[in-house]
């Protein structure tokens, strides 16, 4: 399959501008890990898009792979001046701009900050923090890749998707432009509310795979505002989750 390399020019004349949040994009055609470059360097409001990533990691450890240009893998390089209770806020952040900027197929979100369309998974993302104190975000977006292409699910994952198999036939540049634009015009802010009506996770029964081997089941409620889930478990006690793996059982029942 043909893939033409992403116009790098196109994007930067779209988003940088001065006073802006993006200051430089670099696009290179292979790395370890755009977030591990930009934490080795960091240069606030840096983007930097890689044609194919060699060692690309999602949560918990999983790996991120895909042929190179099928999909938009890109990290930005943040530093911002909020809070350290409010930087969980950043990577849900960025799955509110994904799942805008792909709002045509009805993307949806799993918490923290999965992109789905139709409970499969479209889009990931892996935000990491220096000593220092600058937050990388890492994206990747499948874009082209063929039902063949997609690798199969690890223990516990969820299926993968992409846009040509959504039947969106979206460019690369005008996907990184839109997922930059949105995260720039939200960026500093809390949106709780567009993150409610985005996020699938809330009203379900959930089971939540817990640092130590530990589990919590029980209705997804709310998320608060610091981004983290609050559960009414299965003994009627409200719980805040700041960081776990989430898996959907099904939908809560009302009424």
């Amino acid at each position: 399959m043909s893939r033409a390399p992403l116009d790098a020019a196109a994007v930067r004349d779209a988003v940088i501008r001065p006073g802006g949040l993006w200051t430089s994009l670099t696009v290179v055609a292979e790395t370890g890990s755009t977030n591990a470059d930009l934490l080795a360097c960091p240069a606030e409001g840096a983007v930097l898009v890689a044609e194919s990533q060699t060692a690309g990691r999602g949560r918990l450890g999983r790996s991120w792979v895909s042929p190179p240009r099928a999909a938009l893998t890109f990290s930005v390089l943040l530093r911002p001046r909020i809070p350290v209770s409010r930087l969980g806020w950043l990577p849900l952040l960025a799955g509110i701009a994904v799942a805008t900027a792909v709002r045509d197929v009805g993307a949806d979100l799993k918490w923290p900050n999965d992109v789905l369309v139709g409970g499969r998974k479209l889009a990931g993302i892996l935000a990491e923090r220096s000593p220092a104190g600058d937050v990388a975000i890492g994206i990747g977006i499948n874009v082209s890749m063929s039902a063949a292409e997609l690798p199969p699910p690890s223990p516990g994952a969820l299926p993968a998707t992409s846009l040509a198999i959504e039947g969106a036939a979206v460019g690369r540049e005008a996907l990184l432009i839109g997922v930059l634009t949105e995260f720039e015009r939200r960026y500093g802010t809390v949106p709780v509310d567009e993150y409610r009506r985005l996020c699938a996770t809330l009203g379900r029964q959930v089971r939540v795979e817990l640092p130590g081997d530990r589990t919590l089941t029980g209705v997804a409620e709310d998320v608060d505002d610091d981004g983290r889930l609050l559960i009414r478990d299965e003994g009627g006690q409200r719980q805040t989750v700041a960081a776990g793996d989430i898996v959907h059982l099904r939908p809560a029942t009302t009424g």
